[in-house]
Formats: structure tokens, C-alpha cells, sequence
């Protein structure tokens, strides 16, 4: 209904500009507009008519160059409002409207672009897969509880694993009794480096939005959360507490790829008979986390002390990701349903509920939407 509303705004407000290019060219009896309007001028208010009706047509169809177009009309729109300011100085409330979605609109575009040229660059870096099927002896120096969480998940008889897409949906809160927001989201993994490139739109209220970003590379954290995609509420990089807080997330992310466990990059040590620390090591920093299990070997939760925030007052808290149910992706018997908790000294924080609603091993390539 929004959408339809604002191509309405659109598409009224650019043929009302054809009256300009009327009262130049004498075609019909303009009377709404007092003052003369040359010939020249009368083209102007012709062509700002072609990119409103241009606007609207590419809002419709999803074209990520539709604000631009917006933005031009809007702009050589209004230089003509204030040339004809008697007659019609009311257009100025229609352009207002559309300027404030042009410009989330604009840095949502340029946020995509950054966030794209992010997860080719990574995609680019993967190593291919090789044609090697993973078998028992490739894992039987694990633990034997980690052992039989391969084997439940579908690890042997399947091709080693490079790279991981998938796609997520669910709710999210910044607070403890805050808000629960939807939020959907995407996310790239190279397995073998270890790296991943996770974005996502966050819905907080009718027209307002947070696009988000956050990515692991070379044991180097990133994360950006901006307002209606303009505004930073959080950008940070560089520290050793946003380089912890990813590496953690990558490893217990692991839970979606189990065949990861696998790597030298990790190693394993039993705790006892359903659950076993993992310890993550890339570029020399590492972190570790326990991973625990059920009578069954599937993955029931892990938890690790990360960090409660990127900046320098962030503490260590524990933070804990547990199984809600399963499903099977690409032949592997993952959780597909999780929740994610911080376990603060003054009670829980669950800030996260999300589903995988698509996973893909080894499709070295973007989702194309």
C-alpha cells in the first residue's frame, strides 16, 4: 500500500509539471500558472515531468536507479517552483516527500554497492572446492563426541567443504525489554580461511530502517549498523574486542557447515561425554568456545566469553547460541532455528531469534536477491 501511495505522489506530482511546458507553448488555457514562462523554461518543466514519470516507472520495477532519477527531478523541480514561487510554491510539499525517501533510498543503494563488492571480493578468494569425499578417518582424531556430530549432520560421504551461502530471517532487540524488530539477513562463509561477510535490513517502524553490516578477514572484525542506511549508530574495526567478538561468531556459526571442524584451524579437546572446547586460531589471536551436544550428536548450543559491545568499555560476558529445531539443507541435518543470549550478571539478554530459511555448500556465486 505504501509503495502504491508513493507512486501516486510520483506520478501526480510530475504531470502537474506538464503545465509548465503548456503555458510556454500556448496549448491549452493554463490558468493555474499566472506568470509568463519563455519557451526554454517551458522544456525544463517538460524534461523534470520525464524523470518524475521515469522515477515512478523504475520505483515500480525495483531499479536501484531510481532515487538518482528522483533526486534530479526533485532538485531541477524545484529551482522552477522558486522561478514560479506565486503559482507554485505548494510543489515544494510533494518534492519534501520524496526527498525523504530519496535519501535513505540513495544510501541504501550505496551501502548495497560497498556490501557487494565486499562479498565478491570474498567469493573471489575462496578456494575451490576439491572433488575429495570426506570420510571417517578424515575426523577420527576429534573427540568422540564431535565425531558422532559429523556424523549425524551428513559430514561423511559428502565433498569437503569451501564455501557456505545461506539466508536468514527473524527477530532482534537492542535492549532487554526492548522492541523485538524483524530482520532478514545474508551471509557468505569461506571455510577454509576463515572469513564471512553477513548483512542485513533490520525493520524498526513503518519507513525506518537499519542496514547492517559485519565480516571477518584475516582475524580482523567489522561492524557497521547504519540508520535508514545515512546515519552510523555503531561503526567498529580495528580492536581486539571486535577481532574476538567476530572470530567467536565465526566459530560457533560452524553449527550451519559442521564439516568445518575438520580444519587446522580449530582444535579439540573433550570435556566430557556430550561436550567439547573448541579453540578458533587465525593470524595468532584465538578464542575458544564450548560446543555442547545430545545423546543423538546434534548440536544443542555453544557458548564462549565475548565481548558485550565493540568499545572500550565492553566487558566480557558470556554469550550463549542455542538450538531450537533442525532441518536438513543440502543433504547436512543442521539447526535451522536458533536463539542467541547474552548471560549478563543482571539476567539473560536473549536479543536474537532467527531461522536459515535457504543454505548452499560450495555454490561459489551472490544471491541474486
Amino acid at each position: 500500500m505504501a509503495k502504491s501511495i508513493f507512486t501516486f505522489i510520483i506520478l501526480i506530482h510530475g504531470l502537474i509539471h506538464l503545465l509548465g511546458f503548456f503555458k510556454a507553448f500556448d496549448i491549452g488555457d493554463i490558468s493555474q500558472l499566472t506568470a509568463g514562462i519563455s519557451k526554454p523554461v517551458g522544456i525544463s518543466w517538460l524534461i523534470v515531468a520525464v524523470l518524475f514519470l521515469l522515477t515512478a516507472l523504475t520505483y515500480l520495477m525495483n531499479y536501484s536507479a531510481w532515487p538518482f532519477l528522483a533526486l534530479a527531478a526533485v532538485v531541477v523541480s524545484q529551482i522552477l517552483i522558486f522561478m514560479a514561487w506565486g503559482d507554485a510554491k505548494f510543489g515544494t510539499i510533494a518534492n519534501m516527500i520524496i526527498l525523504l525517501a530519496v535519501l535513505p533510498a540513495i544510501g541504501q543503494v550505496m551501502f548495497n554497492n560497498k556490501i557487494e563488492n565486499e562479498q565478491t571480493e570474498l567469493i573471489d578468494q575462496v578456494s575451490h572446492s576439491s572433488d575429495r569425499i570426506l570420510n571417517e578417518d578424515d575426523f577420527s582424531h576429534l573427540p568422540s563426541i564431535v565425531q558422532q556430530w559429523l556424523h549425524t549432520s551428513g559430514v561423511p560421504g559428502r565433498p569437503d567443504v569451501s564455501f557456505v551461502r545461506l539466508k536468514q530471517t527473524g527477530e532482534m532487540r537492542t535492549e532487554p525489554d526492548g522492541k523485538w524488530m524483524d530482520f532478514k539477513a545474508i551471509q557468505y562463509f569461506d571455510v577454509k580461511r576463515p572469513a564471512f561477510n553477513w548483512s542485513t535490513k533490520v525493520k524498526m517502524m513503518p519507513l525506518v530502517h537499519l542496514a547492517g553490516r559485519d565480516k571477518l578477514t584475516d582475524g580482523q572484525g567489522e561492524m557497521i549498523i547504519k540508520l535508514l542506511s545515512l546515519i552510523n549508530v555503531v561503526n567498529e574495526r580495528d580492536n581486539e574486542k571486535i577481532n574476538s567478538g567476530t572470530m567467536i561468531r565465526f566459530l560457533g556459526e560452524i553449527c550451519w557447515f559442521p564439516a568445518a571442524a575438520i580444519n587446522d584451524y580449530i582444535t579439540w579437546e573433550e570435556i566430557d561425554e556430550l561436550s567439547a572446547k573448541a579453540t578458533l586460531a587465525v593470524n595468532g589471536l584465538e578464542v575458544s568456545g564450548i560446543f555442547r551436544f545430545n545423546d543423538e550428536g546434534e548440536f544443542t548450543s555453544f557458548e564462549a566469553e565475548r565481548f558485550y559491545g565493540g568499545g572500550e568499555d565492553a566487558k566480557l560476558q558470556k554469550w550463549e547460541v542455542e538450538t531450537v529445531n533442525y532441518k536438513t539443507y543440502d543433504g547436512y541435518h543442521i539447526p535451522n532455528k536458533l536463539t542467541v543470549t547474552w548471560k549478563l550478571p543482571e539476567g539473560d539478554f536473549t536479543w536474537l531469534k532467527l531461522e536459515i530459511t535457504d543454505l548452499e555448500v560450495n555454490t561459489l556465486e551472490r544471491y541474486l536477491n
